[in-house]
């Protein structure tokens, strides 16, 4: 059965790690401690006192200084590594933790879980290969020597660097290494740490070069794990669940995010809010626990980006460069249909080409498998079709050889209707306004990723209101941007009305707009 032998790194809030190494002993785990050097010696103190009769809790035989960016993480991570191997012989897993981390299984899972699969749980990536690194240098961190810390001593790092850069003084990377790059939270085996720590003791050369490298902590474990394990025994993840800002900074969990956390495919999540104390209890109480089923549903990180993100993606306010002299033409008319119901949209537009000769298209920019004739291949993808939207509409109007053309619209692409309202052409837009049920929503949250088959009743209840409005808001905006041309087509509304409103939106006769509102299921889900 796998104990794990927990690597907590942390320097602050001694009463948290006091509770977190009892929460995470207690169901027979152990526990090794590096408290930061730059730490008071105080809380030190204090937290080895309260510890001190715990027999699964040990300590690094040398607490040193740490720093971001810095080797002294790695050099700390294996101080207390060191000290986990030598004082719990019977441990099988070495798991890197925080003081922020908090279990999200019980013990009882988590022991299952690794017991069922023998591989060592690491991100790592290839360093030149992948996108891992998103903005500031890359290969510099590598091939150019850092003694110093960008945060507290930029003018001495820059210095440096620059003065390298500047007479060449660049270095090798080891010739057989492949270097990898990931996230520092990992779960290794124990033969796997054994090899790390005797390989090091072989290769003193792979120990100066990553000393001296900007970051360690995210390529030093990643790289050499990949260098010692068949890759078959190594799963390409962390088991720490986190998030990060459209700002690169970390996301925080608060007390509201309990069942949430629940149910995401991790063991561990960070970083449990210091101020979200009803969640740490919670959690606290969960490792110990026996008999908890667990519904993965995997939500979490499109649910995030759906309640932050919204208003900050896909609105935008004037043309881009490529499209400021694609106009459409003033003798051209474009239809807009807008409708989060995609299948009502669909039955209208169907509809509406059996009875008129004008063209229509489905979601063209919301849907890869829209059917679509051959266009030069701009058509190909979602990705080609939006940035060049104006350019395939007038394709799509040349290749019809008609001036009229439907389009059908998600109401969330605001900067599409935006766009061709713009244009010199003549732009309609009807709006089909339906009804939301609370199964129709809790399915389009299943849909689209914002829920999973196995969220919670408490967890839907709360998600299904912000979804109404952001709905409501979708709507909201489009009335705005569109003052005039825009036109409503109503699931309460009388039949009446809406082939009124049809009739007007496509100048049709009465005939038309009453054989292409003849369905009884149009509205149906």
């Amino acid at each position: 059965m796998a104990k794990i032998a927990f690597i907590l790194l942390c320097h602050k809030d001694p009463d948290a790690i006091i509770a977190q190494a009892g929460q995470l002993t207690a169901a027979g785990d152990c526990m090794a401690i590096h408290f930061d050097a730059r730490a008071s010696d105080t809380d030190y103190a204090r937290i080895r006192e309260a510890l001190s009769d715990n027999p699964n809790v040990t300590f690094s035989k040398k607490r040193i200084k740490c720093g971001w960016g810095e080797w002294s993480l790695v050099q700390a991570t294996l101080h207390a590594l060191q000290s986990a191997v030598e004082q719990f012989p019977r441990a099988t897993h070495f798991y890197m933790l925080s003081g922020d981390c908090m279990a999200i299984k019980t013990a009882e899972y988590v022991c299952g879980f690794l017991d069922d699969r023998d591989v060592d749980f690491i991100e790592s990536h290839d360093f030149f290969a992948s996108n891992w690194i998103k903005t500031g240098m890359k290969e510099d961190r590598l091939i150019y020597r850092h003694y110093f810390n960008e945060r507290n001593q930029p003018r001495l790092f820059y210095t440096a660097y620059e003065m390298q850069k500047r007479f060449g003084l660049t270095r090798d990377i080891p010739s057989d290494l492949q270097i990898m790059i990931g996230s520092q939270w990992w779960c290794l085996r124990r033969r796997t740490v054994e090899m790390i720590l005797e390989f090091l003791q072989q290769r003193p050369d792979v120990l100066r070069f990553f000393k001296t490298t900007w970051i360690p902590d995210e390529t030093f474990f990643q790289t050499l794990v990949r260098h010692l394990i068949p890759k078959h025994e190594i799963e390409n993840r962390t088991l720490t669940f986190l998030m990060f800002s459209d700002y690169g900074m970390p996301v925080s969990f608060y007390n509201d995010h309990y069942d949430m956390l629940l149910g995401q495919d991790y063991l561990f999540s960070r970083k449990i809010s210091p101020e979200a104390h009803e969640l740490k209890e919670r959690l606290g109480q969960l490792y110990a626990s026996e008999g908890v089923a667990f519904g993965i549903s995997g939500e979490g990180r499109k649910l995030y980006h759906f309640l932050t993100s919204r208003g900050r993606v896909g609105r935008r306010y004037t043309q881009r460069f490529w499209e400021a002299g694609n106009t459409l033409g003033p003798d051209r008319e474009i239809y807009l249909i807008v409708c989060k119901k995609w299948h009502v949209a669909k039955r209208l537009v169907d509809q509406i080409a059996s009875e008129t000769s004008i063209p229509c298209i489905e979601y063209i920019y919301d849907e890869q498998d829209t059917p679509l004739p051959d266009l030069g291949g701009i058509e190909t993808t979602l990705t080609k079709r939006s940035r060049h939207r104006r350019a395939v509409a007038k394709l799509l109007f040349e290749h019809f050889d008609s001036d009229k053309l439907i389009l059908c619209v998600d109401p969330a692409n605001l900067d599409v209707i935006q766009d061709f309202g713009g244009d010199q052409a003549q732009t309609r837009v009807l709006e089909i306004e339906c009804e939301y049920s609370d199964e129709y929503l809790a399915g389009h949250a299943l849909r689209v990723g914002l829920a999973g088959q196995n969220s919670s009743a408490e967890s839907m209840a709360r998600l299904l209101p912000t979804l109404r409005n952001a709905l409501a808001y979708e709507s909201e905006q489009i009335r705005y941007s569109k003052n005039d041309g825009l036109f409503h087509l109503r699931e309460t509304a009388d039949r009446l009305v809406n082939e009124e409103a049809i009739a007007e939106f496509l100048n049709l006769t009465e005939v038309q707009a009453k054989s292409i509102m003849h369905l009884d299921y149009l509205f149906a889900d």
